[in-house]
C-alpha cells in the first residue's frame, strides 16, 4: 500500500506540537474506567483536554516516523497515526491492535469493507471514513504512476495498481484496461462486480467501448477473492471469446490478469493467451 504520503500528510496536517483537531468517534470507548475515558473540559475552550501521556506519545509516534519513515514503525502504530484524528482524545492503541488481529496486516484493514470494519469494537462513522479516506488515497497514487503511461514500461507500477484495488474484495470484480496505439493507458473502467466466485462479462459491451475510446489493446483483470489466483475454465473460455471479438474489430488482447490475495497469474505468461 502507498500510505507513506498519506501518512505524512496526516501527520504534518495535525501538527508536531498541536492538540489533534478533528472529531471524536462514536463508538465504545477504548478505556475500561469510563471516567478516564472522558478528561477534564479546558475552562476557556470547553473541549475535553487530552491527556498529557496521550498527548506525549502522539509526539513521539509523529515525529519518529517523520524522521525515519514507515520501515521505523510497525503496522500498528501506522495505524495509530491513521486513527489520531478519528479519535483524536483517547488512547487508540488498543484499537490498532485489535484491528490488526483481526484482519491479519494493515493493508487488510484499510482494504476491508465497511460492514466487517463495524463489527470491531471501538470502530464507528470516523474510523471507518479514515481508513476509507487512507484506502481511496492510496488507490489514486498507485493509478497515478500508470495512467498515460506505456504498459510495457510500467509493468510493474500496474501490477501493484491491480493489486492495491482489487487483492482485498470480497467478491469478484472485473477490470478492462484501454490501451491506444502506443500502448499508453487511456481509461481503467469496471465492468462488472460479483459474487465471490462469479462475475458476468459481456464481450460485446466491452468491445462497443473500446470502439468509444479509439482503444487498439486491452489488458483484462479480475479477482480472485478465495486468494488463489489459478484460472478458471470460465475464465478461460471468458478470454477466448473476448480475443475472438477483439480480432475482428483489430483489437488486441494483450493479456488477462488474474489478482489474488499476494501474487496474480498472467495468462500471457502461462501460454494461456
Amino acid at each position: 500500500m502507498q500510505l507513506n504520503l498519506l501518512l505524512v500528510l496526516n501527520v504534518q496536517a495535525c501538527g508536531m506540537g498541536q492538540s489533534d483537531s478533528g472529531f471524536q468517534d462514536g463508538a465504545l470507548p477504548l478505556f475500561a474506567d469510563a471516567a478516564r475515558a472522558v478528561p477534564d473540559r479546558d475552562v476557556e475552550t470547553g473541549r475535553d483536554k487530552q491527556p498529557s501521556y496521550l498527548r506525549d506519545h502522539r509526539k513521539r509516534l509523529r515525529a519518529r516516523f517523520l524522521t525515519g519513515g514507515a520501515d521505523a514503525v510497525p503496522d500498528y502504530e501506522l495505524l495509530e497515526l491513521l486513527l489520531f484524528r478519528a479519535i483524536p482524545r483517547q488512547d487508540v492503541k488498543p484499537l490498532a491492535r485489535r484491528l490488526i488481529d483481526d484482519f491479519g496486516d494493515l493493508a487488510r484493514v484499510v482494504s476491508a469493507p465497511e460492514t466487517p470494519l463495524r463489527k470491531v469494537a471501538g470502530v464507528g462513522d470516523a474510523v471507518v471514513l479514515e481508513l476509507k479516506l487512507a484506502a481511496a488515497c492510496a488507490q489514486r497514487m498507485a493509478r497515478a504512476r500508470v495512467m498515460g503511461r506505456p504498459v510495457i514500461s510500467s509493468w510493474d507500477a500496474l501490477l501493484d495498481y491491480c493489486h492495491t484495488a482489487m487483492s482485498h474484495r470480497e467478491t469478484e470484480e472485473f477490470r478492462v484496461l484501454f490501451l491506444d496505439r502506443k500502448n499508453s493507458l487511456i481509461a481503467d473502467e469496471v465492468q462488472g462486480s460479483g459474487t465471490v466466485d462469479h462475475v458476468p462479462v459481456y464481450p460485446r459491451e466491452i468491445m462497443r467501448r473500446a470502439l468509444e475510446l479509439n482503444a487498439t489493446a486491452l489488458i483484462l483483470v479480475h479477482n480472485h477473492p478465495s486468494g488463489d489466483p489459478t484460472p478458471s475454465q470460465a475464465d478461460i473460455a471468458m478470454t477466448e471469446q473476448i480475443q475472438r471479438a477483439g480480432e475482428c474489430l483489430s483489437v488486441t488482447l494483450h493479456d488477462h490478469l488474474v489478482i489474488g490475495k499476494s501474487c496474480e497469474i498472467s495468462f500471457r505468461a502461462t501460454g494461456l493467451l
